[in-house]
């Protein structure tokens, strides 16, 4: 089944399909949001909140206007931008609190696959950080304004076009092509600062 037939039959209850759309695509979501959040920390809740807000509102998506993955790209981004905007207001001393639900048997089985695959993750940022170069590129994209490490994230790394990499921001395609080409030039000035250290 392809990803609308399965979004159809989650639309009618179906937990086997929703099973596999999450097996499917929780992958690219996690290393998104790990990529935006710096951490391992919040991806769970990225995740879960996301493949939650799937389970509900899969009536709503609308093949013909975009790709599952892009409109579950779009969720996650938007939970990103949130909870990095949430971290600065805690950095400037503003308090919020946040509890998740995890009685439910639903949000107990997510919460499982989310953490299952979270784990693998470290793993491949382990073996990144043995490498300086890629160390220093991850942490000048760490350094990057919020909305340019998503423009390069999502065309770079998670391999959406232009097009569709500015449908899930909320952007023109000039507007992320110029967000895109201050990223690049960012991360070349202090990719050279890092080999002039050399």
């Amino acid at each position: 089944m392809n990803d609308e037939e399965l979004m159809a039959a989650v639309a009618q209850g179906d937990r086997r399909a929703y099973d596999a759309l999450v097996r499917a695509h929780l992958p690219a979501i996690t290393r998104y949001s790990l990529r935006m959040l710096g951490n391992g920390r919040d991806i769970e809740d990225v995740a879960q909140e996301t493949f939650l807000r799937l389970w509900v509102s899969a009536k709503k998506w609308d093949p013909g206007k975009a790709k599952l993955s892009t409109w579950l790209h779009r969720i996650a981004h938007n939970l990103c931008i949130d909870m990095l905007r949430k971290q600065q207001r805690v950095l400037l001393g503003e308090r919020f609190d946040e509890e998740l639900d995890s009685n439910s048997n639903f949000d107990n089985s997510l919460r499982n696959a989310v953490v299952e695959h979270a784990k693998e993750e470290p793993s491949s940022q382990q073996m990144i950080e043995k490498d300086s170069e890629l160390s220093a590129l991850n942490l000048a994209i760490s350094k990057l304004p919020e909305t340019q490490r998503s423009a390069l994230l999502l065309c770079y790394y998670q391999g959406f076009s232009n097009k569709e990499a500015a449908d899930i921001t909320g952007l023109s395609v000039r507007a992320l092509e110029s967000l895109i080409a201050r990223a690049k030039r960012s991360l070349r000035t202090q990719m050279e600062a890092h080999y002039n250290e050399r």
